[in-house]
């Protein structure tokens, strides 16, 4: 069996009840998007922004950064999930540009909401089904969350990963 199945299978384990599921496809989206927006928060040294091209200055932070990272962890596991999570990617990094651009508040605050309640209710649902989230076993299955996710998606439109 591939690492990526077996990853997914027991990622899986600890999100067998509908409640749970349900809660996971809303908020694993939503704590990717936080996170990647709070490091996007961070001052970005000049170095970095210079790294870019002109018209992707906007893009240039530690969220993507975080993102290039992870993109190779992906592609170790999946071409086809890591094709699916670079245009996950790219949309997160749209997201935050935009919820940057429209200035409600501080990028930081917004998504430190966004985490903070996303979190309470992914906890909750750990609660309903009675079994701890699966990144306290193993820091990895924080990306793989994202990956477990998509892997249903997948299944739906019978996508082989």
């Amino acid at each position: 069996m591939r690492k990526i199945d077996l990853l997914l299978n027991e990622y899986g384990e600890s999100h067998q009840t509908k409640l749970n599921r349900i809660i996971h496809y809303f908020c694993v989206p939503a704590i990717v998007l936080s996170i990647i927006g709070l490091l996007a928060a961070i001052p970005t040294p000049a170095f970095i922004i210079n790294l870019f091209p002109d018209s992707l200055t906007a893009y240039a932070h530690f969220g993507t950064i975080f993102l290039l990272i992870a993109s190779v962890y992906y592609l170790r596991l999946s071409f086809v999930l890591f094709l699916v999570m670079l245009v996950y990617s790219i949309i997160v990094l749209w997201l935050i540009n935009l919820i940057s651009q429209i200035n409600i508040m501080p990028l930081w605050a917004f998504m430190t909401i966004i985490f903070v309640v996303s979190w309470i209710i992914q906890f909750y649902g750990h609660n309903h089904e009675g079994k701890k989230p699966s990144f306290i076993k193993d820091v990895q299955f924080l990306l793989i969350g994202p990956a477990w996710t998509t892997s249903h998606l997948f299944e739906a439109l019978n996508i082989k990963f």
